[in-house]
């Protein structure tokens, strides 16, 4: 057996409650693996710990696995009666059986030893405060991300000096300003609940001298050239009456040069009252001063100085912002800009807090890596999910790869996090910090295919503005050009709106579509095609199949067609997309 595949451990992603009852256990193993019994029970059936019981369990089959990159993740979920469980592991292949305990892996003769410790894994008890509640709406919205400088000018008058007329065509750079504001959201409510959103993700809105805004000025402010507070509460009160949620997003790594306490820490250094609000390192300081270490910044910005969320009165002040957002507005979701640089204590404060006032709140964290010490229930309930965006953009890149390389890289994504943060994962395949998905892929049916993927997916979807007409943009800030409303309400991209509009019609009317139950059957004997089933009942699942070959094939026509692109009679063309619904 490969031992060194074999892994577990009674926390995290491989042992927690899904609820009050359910304790969904993980192990992972080598792919020699062809059979996992769990030996599991309660630690005091037998007696209490040290009096010389002999605890034994009962064994269950975990009849679950999906497959990784050269491993099996096997899973099964367990009510323990009291709420508590021990146990541990039988695992054979074709021709070994061996005992997998917390201390390691031993023989079938090492356990039958008299007197032998048996080093069991225990999950003590499923308190109902640790269990990881994640907002059940979250996984039924579709979101709408908006970069408010660059959507649309509903008030010229609030427009700052030098505004640029509206650019409906070519580049754009973070120094430029076209006057886009909230009223112009406001304006494009209809528009957007036409197309089927009920999420709407904000860029900063605060007080801000870039067009971008995450060089905060002050968080207590609404930037006059967006609106004011009346603006905002009109802006999120008509998005709720037509069913779209919103979610602001906090800064709170770093703020801008502008902000009053670093203003009056530049002016008066160490005697400043706010000195120790931010991560200073030698004064005086001078120009480079981030990156001589003098202090720290976003990245090596000199003009974004890092505030000290260790420090409780930095915590006390930004908790009281995001409060304001809550009460004042009404606000549905908090996305945190830079979150793992922001610290566990400011985090988990936040969520206690915000919860608090508006229990269901969408707590989303900007984290591009694995994300799992902030997802353990206590301090965000997602975070943006790049590593699900990353691992489907380098399936139509990289042509090397096989459709069970693309299984393995998907299921690597979702046996990272709990079954329930997997539920709001905010997927997405572009934003304002990369390159538009339309810049990423050869042609338009690499596009749409990607966007198949993304809304057939566990988790909660987002789409950028202009993705819904395939509006192109290179990295940062070519990324942030302006919508063409001219041009959209012109007709000229009326095809891509309606395609963009039934995907994401399907996507709220197929409940399996938004389950977290998926696998990749393998049927299809085609190494570029794209395979997987989403599973309800037995005899009802919805297919997903994606032609990334450079032929056709022939798919036999089955089931009710809920989606396709390039399907004729049972034929689906190169570059094709079918997604059907099977009852047997």
């Amino acid at each position: 057996m490969d031992f060194n595949a074999v892994y577990h451990r009674a926390n995290d992603n491989y042992c927690y409650p899904l609820n009050s009852s359910q304790l969904v256990i993980n192990i992972r193993t080598g792919c020699d693996v062809q059979y996992v019994n769990i030996i599991q029970g309660d630690p005091f059936s037998a007696g209490i710990l040290g009096g010389g019981e002999t605890w034994t369990g009962d064994a269950m089959n975990i009849p679950f696995k999906k497959r990784l990159k050269n491993q099996l993740w096997w899973t099964t979920t367990i009510e323990p009666y009291y709420k508590r469980l021990k146990y541990f592991f039988e695992i054979k292949t074709e021709n070994e059986k061996w005992f997998y305990f917390e201390d390691g892996i031993v023989s079938e003769a090492q356990m039958n030893l008299e007197g032998r410790s048996r080093q069991c894994f225990v999950y003590p008890w499923m308190n109902p405060a640790d269990i990881n509640e994640t907002p059940e709406w979250v996984n039924e919205t579709v979101w709408y991300q908006i970069f408010p400088e660059r959507f649309c000018n509903g008030d010229p008058a609030n427009d700052p000096e030098g505004t640029l007329p509206w650019r409906e065509e070519g580049t754009v750079t973070n120094e430029e300003f076209f006057g886009g504001d909230l009223q112009g959201i406001i304006n494009k409510l209809d528009y957007l609940e036409n197309l089927g959103i009920t999420g709407l993700y904000l860029t900063p809105v605060n007080e801000a001298p870039s067009a971008h805004k995450y060089d905060t000025s002050d968080y207590t402010r609404i930037d006059p050239h967006f609106g004011d507070e009346n603006i905002m509460r009109t802006l999120v009160q008509e998005a709720h009456r037509r069913g779209i949620r919103i979610m602001l997003d906090g800064v709170f790594n770093h703020c801008g040069a502008n902000f009053a306490p670093w203003r009056e820490v530049v002016e008066k250094g160490p005697e400043s009252e706010y000195y120790d609000w931010f991560m200073i390192q030698e004064w005086p300081f001078g120009q480079g001063a981030a990156r001589a270490r003098q202090y720290y910044s976003f990245a090596f910005a000199d003009d974004m100085p890092k505030l000290n969320t260790n420090n409780p009165r930095v915590r006390e002040y930004l908790l009281g912002v995001c409060e304001e957002w809550v009460r004042k507005y009404d606000v549905d979701g908090i996305r945190l800009d830079v979150a793992n640089e922001i610290s566990h204590v400011f985090c988990k404060e936040l969520r206690a807090r915000m919860k608090a006032i508006k229990p269901d709140l969408y707590i989303l964290g900007e984290i591009w890596h694995d994300a799992m010490p902030w997802l353990r229930g206590d301090e965000f309930d997602a975070v943006m999910n790049y590593p699900l965006a990353e691992s489907i953009k380098d399936f139509w890149i990289d042509k090397s790869l096989s459709n069970e390389d693309f299984e393995y890289t998907i299921n690597r994504c979702y046996t990272g996090y709990m079954q329930q943060t997997n539920d709001v994962m905010f997927n997405l395949l572009d934003s304002h910090d990369t390159k538009r998905l339309r810049s990423d892929v050869k042609n338009m049916d690499e596009f749409f295919q990607q966007l198949a993927v993304l809304f057939t997916m566990p988790g909660s979807p987002c789409i950028y503005y202009g993705t819904e007409i395939a509006m192109e943009g290179g990295h940062d800030p070519d990324c942030r050009r302006c919508m063409p409303w001219r041009k959209i309400e012109g007709g000229e991209y009326d095809e891509r709106i309606e395609m963009v509009r039934s995907l994401i019609k399907l996507r709220k009317e197929e409940p399996l579509l938004r389950d977290r139950n998926f696998h990749f059957p393998n049927k299809i004997n085609r190494r570029r095609v794209i395979e997987f089933t989403k599973v309800g009942w037995m005899d009802n699942y919805v297919e997903v199949i994606i032609n990334c070959e450079e032929e056709d094939i022939e798919i036999p026509r089955e089931g009710e067609v809920l989606y396709k692109r390039h399907y004729i009679d049972s034929t689906l063309l190169k570059n094709g997309i079918l997604i059907r619904r099977i009852k047997k």
